[in-house]
């Protein structure tokens, strides 16, 4: 097997409320519920995700909801009202690419910024594009760019956990994830401050050095 870069490995114990249902409105997959425990693995080359997929599937009873294949980079999406069943598949994933988990990328903060009551031109601009909830004017902005891009998904299932905001879009794939939640001022702080928290606990190989903004 020619070498693969294990660029995203993590587990989400329980998928937000939010999180889930806009995984369910978006992939093309087996749509997740709230509550379901979640694996996301992404690596390098991109076209190696379809054996990862396959030694998953044949290995438990997982679902996938993404299966993300691009040029350079292949993500994966599995889930589970089993938290075992989950993680069974993420030992079958990493024994098939032999890799350890510790191999994994460690994320990094690509940029970073909250941008607070934001006007009412902003949000219609911001609305056009986003497929969760809707910006509303006066409410402030969180937005948040990873590398690699799926842990940008953990990001956004941890700050769900810990305020009371709004997903407005999350892009778990590419280049760079991306993450955009709204709220009031406070709970957006509360939303930044565990998504940045959730990402640098992470450990993993270092992928480079990016400047926040």
């Amino acid at each position: 097997m020619a070498a693969v870069t294990l660029r995203t490995y993590t587990f989400l114990d329980a998928l937000q409320p939010q999180l889930a249902t806009f995984m369910g409105k978006t992939a093309r997959g087996f749509l997740p519920v709230p509550g379901q425990a979640s694996l996301f693995v992404e690596i390098a080359p991109g076209i190696a995700i379809n054996r990862v997929t396959d030694v998953a599937l044949k290995a438990t009873k997982v679902q996938p909801a993404l299966q993300v294949v691009e040029r350079a980079y292949g993500l994966l999406e599995v889930h589970h009202h089993d938290q075992g069943e989950v993680l069974s598949a993420g030992r079958a994933i990493l024994d098939h690419l032999e890799v350890k988990e510790e191999q994994r990328l460690k994320p990094k903060i690509a940029t970073h910024q909250i941008i607070r009551a934001v006007e009412a031109y902003q949000t219609q601009i911001i609305n056009r594009a986003a497929q969760g909830m809707m910006i509303l004017p006066g409410q402030s902005l969180f937005i948040l760019e990873t590398e690699p891009a799926g842990y940008v998904a953990y990001a956004a299932n941890e700050a769900e956990k810990a305020a009371r905001v709004y997903l407005v879009n999350v892009t778990p794939y590419g280049a760079f994830g991306r993450l955009y939640l709204s709220g009031p001022e406070s709970e957006i702080d509360s939303a930044a401050a565990a998504a940045m928290g959730a990402l640098d606990a992470l450990r993993g190989q270092s992928v480079g050095t990016f400047v926040d903004k």
